[in-house]
């Protein structure tokens, strides 16, 4: 193929690139956006620093630390709410078991007699207390997990366009001044 063709292809996926990456980079703004929007509805505010210290977990303490007190708005806060303070909190008071054995063992309870009403209680509340938690938790990551794929979108949109952006100036100019250089040889020849 000849340099005319190469600045050709050049110049039409310069153009390509920068329409998807500024696309893109729409997309994950739209989506950063979007979900700053919802979590600002919720007005959920971040752990103050004694909440932090009441925490046992170390990592949880510094993965929190940097949103003291702050509103909750962003992906990396609702991550960090929910693996490290939701699920520290729910863990401690179901002594380390999760909803799914805690459910367990509460609806083997209800089919043994020897259980209290008042023990059956206890554990129907803890139960129903693991169950929001969770709940909680899975709308916090799903948060993150939109807020993860509008930074994607983000990233490779700039990428795209610079992409793009070198295309255009190989179609338009290296490969071009090229191709005239080529055009003028044969012509004066």
């Amino acid at each position: 193929m000849s340099r005319t063709v190469y600045s050709a292809l050049a110049k039409v996926f310069a153009i390509v690139l920068v329409v998807i990456g500024a696309a893109a980079i729409y997309g994950g703004n739209f989506a950063h956006g979007y979900v700053t929007d919802q979590l600002s509805q919720e007005k959920i505010s971040m752990p103050t620093q004694e909440g932090i210290d009441g925490l046992s977990n170390e990592e949880s303490k510094a993965a929190l630390t940097p949103y003291i007190g702050q509103e909750l708005t962003t992906g990396p806060q609702a991550k960090a709410f929910a693996n490290h303070y939701i699920w520290e909190h729910m863990m401690a008071m179901s002594d380390g078991r999760t909803y799914e054995e805690v459910s367990g063992e509460y609806m083997a309870a209800t089919k043994d007699s020897s259980v209290s009403a008042d023990d059956l209680a206890a554990m129907g509340q803890l139960r129903q207390t693991m169950f929001m938690g969770d709940t909680l938790r899975g709308m916090l990551l799903s948060a993150y997990g939109w807020w993860l794929l509008g930074s994607i979108g983000i990233y490779a949109g700039i990428g795209a366009i610079i992409g793009g952006v070198i295309l255009a100036i190989l179609g338009w100019g290296v490969l071009r001044t090229k191709a005239d250089e080529t055009v003028k040889a044969a012509t004066a020849a």
